[in-house]
């Protein structure tokens, strides 16, 4: 028998909230349910719970606890139920506590990541629609079109692995037993969206007008040693000497590394043709956008949870966002100041130098 209870509880330092517990099935006795604190994020006390609760027999009513929130911090808390004719421990359900500085910040943390969200999704639209306004694509290249489209598959399987297949989502819970799954639908929402709108895009390369544009050598020789390596592992992982999480993981390592070399090839042909005619800026300011409010409700997040870390323990991510974040104001200086005179630039256009 398992218990129905929230996954995730939030709550300001001070403030009060109360816990339904639902039995799956009707207990055959009465169930005294205990609470262990396998996880906590501080040294001190987070959350306040009561010594047990008391579960009625044959009944799947919900029964209230409350908790208080008396430290900010994360708390893991099973609650179990104690055999005392064989001192066997059942877990029966799992509760993550967060308490907060403020429920406002959260609130507005909450808001910004909807924004932010938003901005990236929609940050794929303005290329499309210039190149069908234009029936061109010459000016957007090729590499960085590869480089995003492999990117976006390999974060996409990340998520998707860790969101909709339980093997995967059991071996996270065992490795991190005081950790929340870090993915979900928007994320998935997000990935798979993203491979969709760079396909159409990759689509309308071979049906406008593109001069002499192709993916270059060396973009080709990266690629092909990514998916190689992503089919060296997958061979690994089917002879169990990884497991299926840290072969998803790998994935994830694949988004960091084209993240910081996708933009490259963009910017360095923009300069070679003296002209941003072709890129979108629209999907520029959409990226800064979304880039910047991600930076900020990492801070948001900090102050909340009094964990500076969630930045400077995870540089990766900070400095992905970042590094983003400056190629992005390298194109909006390219297009509304070093480039200003348009050009469609047929000049150059191929992807081997």
């Amino acid at each position: 028998m398992k218990l129905k209870t929230p996954e995730l509880v939030d709550l300001e330092i001070g403030g009060l909230r109360n816990i339904s517990v639902t039995p799956s099935e009707p207990p055959q006795g009465t169930l005294f349910v205990t609470f262990n604190v396998t996880f906590s994020s501080k040294q001190a006390t987070v959350v306040e719970l009561p010594e047990n609760i008391t579960l009625p027999s044959h009944s799947t009513n919900s029964t209230i606890f409350q908790v208080k929130g008396v430290g900010i911090g994360r708390v893991t808390v099973f609650l179990e139920n104690s055999n005392s004719s064989n001192n066997v421990t059942r877990n029966l359900a799992r509760i993550h506590f967060l308490v907060l500085q403020s429920s406002a910040v959260n609130i507005l943390s909450q808001v910004i990541g909807w924004i932010y969200f938003l901005a990236w999704s929609i940050s794929f639209y303005p290329q499309v629609i210039e190149n069908w306004r234009r029936k061109s694509v010459v000016g957007l290249n090729f590499d960085f079109l590869a480089l995003n489209l492999t990117g976006h598959i390999a974060y996409g399987m990340f998520n998707v692995g860790l969101f909709w297949i339980p093997d995967i989502k059991i071996q996270f819970v065992k490795c991190n037993p005081g950790g929340i799954n870090p993915v979900g639908a928007s994320d998935v929402f997000f990935s798979l969206h993203a491979v969709l709108l760079t396909v159409i895009t990759i689509c309308q390369c071979f049906l406008y007008e593109r001069g002499e544009q192709k993916v270059s050598k060396v973009a080709t020789v990266l690629l092909a040693a990514i998916w190689l390596f992503a089919l060296i592992t997958l061979f690994v992982t089917i002879a169990d000497k990884i497991t299926w999480l840290q072969y998803l993981y790998y994935f994830s390592y694949i988004k960091l590394v084209i993240t910081l070399i996708k933009y490259i090839p963009q910017a360095c042909m923009n300069y070679r043709r003296k002209s941003t005619v072709g890129w979108s800026i629209g999907n520029v300011l959409l990226d800064f956008t979304g880039g910047s409010f991600s930076i900020m409700q990492m801070f948001l997040q900090s102050y909340n949870n009094d964990e500076w870390l969630l930045i400077f323990g995870d540089p990766t991510k900070f400095g992905l966002g970042v590094f983003s974040i400056l190629f992005d104001i390298l194109f909006i200086v390219q297009h509304y100041c070093l480039y200003r005179l348009k050009s469609d630039g047929y000049s150059l256009v191929s992807g081997d130098d």
